[in-house]
């Protein structure tokens, strides 16, 4: 395998809302510092995300020094919402798993609900150390996620998207490719692998930090969402489903576990460990 390198990387500091880029991130044992702390919930307490509502997709967060937020969004005025104090808990389902977090103020309450359209509450993951355990099929005693679907992060492959809209250019909706990489929502994008080959790693290292390969990403309705106009469609999950089904998953991307902590940078070679 010829030379493999950091492309980018991601963090979302709420889930459900607009990726933002960075240059350098650090890995927390539970995932990149400031991805996911924060989720919106409904009044039964269900995180609220892209698959009911896509027009988070516009939606903005700007992480604060401190891990405060400035939310923007089309139609709203900007508004800044600090950590809330330590105090009473509520309980959030996050596809099943009941996670302690922390209600932020009646103005981003407010806000949330204006722009989702129903009763939505702002939560803050206080403890990540201590509150969500990876699924323990696959993660580890003591190893912890925060607001992610599952995972602390989750790697793509740049050799992997162009077969993907390869295929999607040969299949009956090529007006629908080629499909950017933010559909995928990725944290961690490594380009100069052949197409595919993550399906195949253990452990890597990127940069100076090594990561387990937990397992493969399975893919929801978030991918066919247009990140730019919340517009949806059918790929990739149409040719997914042809080219990419293990199981009863539809498979782009590798979930990943961190074995230690430390700072990735845009351009960190990758070293394939097992």
């Amino acid at each position: 395998m010829g030379h493999v390198e950091l492309r980018s990387l991601h963090i979302h500091p709420v889930k459900a809302f607009r990726a933002v880029g960075l240059e350098e991130a650090v890995v927390e044992p539970w995932g990149l510092a400031g991805d996911r702390r924060w989720a919106l919930i409904d009044d039964g307490g269900k995180v609220v995300t892209q698959r009911r509502h896509p027009h988070l997709a516009l939606a903005a967060a700007e992480l604060l020094p401190g891990g405060g937020l400035r939310l923007s969004a089309p139609g709203q005025e900007p508004l800044t919402v600090p950590v809330p104090p330590p105090g009473t808990t509520v309980t959030v389902d996050v596809f099943g798993d009941k996670v302690e977090s922390v209600p932020a103020g009646s103005a981003a309450h407010a806000w949330c609900s204006a722009y989702v359209g129903e009763d939505t509450r702002l939560v803050h993951l206080d403890d990540p150390a201590t509150r969500r355990p990876v699924d323990p099929a696959y993660g580890r005693p003591g190893e912890t996620v925060a607001f992610a679907d599952g995972y602390p992060l989750l790697l793509t492959s740049q050799s992997s998207l162009d077969s993907l809209n390869a295929l999607i250019a040969e299949g009956d909706r090529p007006e629908e490719g080629p499909l950017p990489m933010d559909r995928f929502r990725p944290s961690v994008v490594v380009a100069g692998a052949p197409a595919w080959a993550e399906d195949d790693w253990r452990r890597i290292a990127i940069g100076e930090v090594v990561f387990r390969v937990a397992k493969p990403c399975g893919r929801c309705a978030v991918t066919t969402t247009d990140q730019t106009t919340a517009e949806r469609g059918t790929e990739p999950l149409r040719t997914l489903g042809r080219h990419r089904r293990f199981g009863s998953s539809l498979v782009f991307g590798q979930n990943l576990v961190p074995e230690s902590t430390g700072t990735l940078r845009v351009g960190d070679p990758v070293t394939v460990l097992e």
